[in-house]
């Protein structure tokens, strides 16, 4: 029983969520006292010698300009050509926007055994894997034993510790076999604004500051980007802000939005409903800032301030920047 890790195709710097995978991946391989191979796609010098610090033994690498992350399929089939040649049991991805469509496909193709959004190391029962994920918007945790021959496990991200395990990678020039195009091409890409203008997607921020109905209207959201700036950090919203259209839409957060785990998340003027906290509560550090004492996420947060925003953020802000002055 070998370990597969896929690494998604990116223009620049690998991702965290993908170098967190490839950990897991070293750490179950270590459980399972066998060895990590990752197939990558248009994999650069510093992907392979980041992913090679945290475990990773051998790199197939598909060189090929025209699979993106669009192609679900093509990876797919990359995915399944790597596991058949190197006749692995086992396979790692993250549970990210790539991981979530690539990882079924293979599943329902290899006929094998899938628990997606996996929070802790498997536990090995001698053929079976037990995994654990979190359920019901986070409410809950269960254990599913994977007992079938492949078995896949997608991560979810910020829920493992990075571990150093540097290792010389071979590095291999991947072909399959098998026809990889999908017959889609991509004919227009666009970058959000703000991550075009040097900010953080949200989905890989460690740092979020997010807005609700608290902040009375979109000429108020300087505040908001204000104390992200000076943090370093991603701005998110609440569903009616993203609704009434005060802030894009990809900047929702929740159950019908973004889920995200940042390791601090600062939520300003947003009560707190259900379905929001669906998408934040497995952040590290949750600071809540609201007028009202008797909001409910105050009963979620690590750290509450009562007060009003338009007063308490600002300070805040310039707090933090006075410093990191100093």
């Amino acid at each position: 029983m070998s370990v597969l890790v896929y690494i998604e195709p990116i223009k620049d710097k690998i991702k965290k969520a993908a170098i967190e995978s490839v950990s897991y991946a070293s750490q179950v391989a270590q459980l399972l006292n066998t060895s990590v191979t990752a197939i990558a796609f248009n994999a650069s010098e510093e992907t392979i010698k980041e992913i090679s610090n945290v475990g990773a033994e051998k790199v197939l690498n598909i060189s090929d300009s025209a699979i993106t992350t669009i192609n679900i399929k093509s990876l797919a089939k990359g995915v399944i050509a790597a596991a058949k040649e190197e006749n692995v049991n086992v396979i790692i991805f993250s549970f990210d926007g790539s991981g979530q469509s690539v990882a079924p496909y293979v599943a329902s193709n290899l006929k094998a055994g899938l628990v997606a959004g996996a929070t802790e190391l498997p536990k090995v029962e001698g053929n079976k894997l037990e995994v654990r994920k979190n359920v019901f918007s986070g409410k809950a945790s269960a254990i599913y034993s994977i007992e079938s021959a492949f078995k896949i496990i997608s991560v979810m991200p910020n829920s493992i510790e990075i571990a150093s395990n540097p290792k010389s990678a071979e590095v291999v020039a991947f072909a399959p076999s098998t026809d990889l195009k999908d017959g889609v091409q991509l004919k227009n890409f666009k970058v959000n604004d703000d991550v075009a203008h040097g900010g953080v997607p949200l989905p890989d921020a460690e740092l979020v500051v997010s807005g609700g109905r608290g902040l009375k209207g979109p000429e108020n959201w300087g505040i908001v980007e204000d104390l992200a700036h000076a943090l370093g950090a991603a701005t998110a919203c609440s569903r009616p802000v993203a609704d009434a259209d005060w802030r894009p839409h990809h900047e929702h957060v929740g159950q019908t939005g973004l889920a995200i785990r940042p390791n601090l998340y600062i939520a300003i003027g947003i009560s707190g409903a259900i379905q929001h906290l669906a998408g934040v509560n497995g952040s590290k550090t949750i600071v809540v800032i609201n007028n009202d004492p008797e909001a409910p996420f105050f009963k979620n947060a690590d750290y509450g301030i009562v007060g009003d925003a338009f007063s308490v953020v600002p300070k805040l802000t310039e707090a933090i920047k006075k410093i990191k002055a100093n």
